[in-house]
């Protein structure tokens, strides 16, 4: 029989924006818990390829400067704006193995960010968005990843006062399910 308050969990969760934080401090502890549960997502042959660099506090401001110089078509104050209001930005990095598929290992690493998101759903207020800046494989030198490591985005997790329901209108999956008995 299914878990029908963690599948009511799972279809809770949601993203949360930046620009929706209220720019309060999320305790370490909270932010350890939370890449715990992501460390608990499944890979292939267990290679387990994600790692985090975790932003928080004055680190904040050179990484929004380097995600600036990555695409100066934003301004940089607008940058700046979301990781001031954002708690902690978790920049998303991969170490590609030769034995398993990249994509194998780009879906085990988003599993892991989909563990913190659903970890999120009872949380008090605390949100969070995954985004993929234009040129964010750019910013290895500056995260001085290895060559077989990447960046694949950047995840914000801060505090909100409220946040309004979205009504989100979602697909019919019985069109897209094909039965075969």
């Amino acid at each position: 029989m299914l878990d029908k308050s963690l599948l009511k969990k799972i279809s809770k969760r949601k993203t949360v924006y930046p620009n929706q934080f209220n720019g309060k401090e999320i305790p370490k502890k909270t932010i350890e818990k939370l890449l715990n549960v992501a460390n608990t997502a499944p890979s292939h042959k267990l290679t387990q390829p994600w790692f985090f660099k975790v932003f928080s506090g004055n680190s904040k401001y050179d990484l929004a400067q380097n995600v600036y110089n990555l695409n100066k078509k934003k301004k940089f104050e607008a940058i700046l704006d979301k990781f001031n209001l954002s708690s902690h930005i978790i920049c998303i990095c991969i170490r590609k193995s030769n034995k398993i598929p990249y994509w194998e290992e780009i879906a085990a690493t988003a599993m892991a960010i989909q563990n913190i998101w659903i970890s999120l759903v009872g949380s008090k207020n605390i949100g969070g968005y995954w985004s993929s800046p234009k040129n964010i494989k750019q910013l290895a030198y500056y995260l001085k990843l290895k060559r077989n490591e990447e960046c694949l985005g950047l995840f914000y997790l801060g505090e909100y006062d409220s946040v309004k329901d979205r009504k989100i209108t979602r697909k019919n999956i019985e069109d897209d399910i094909e039965w075969y008995d």
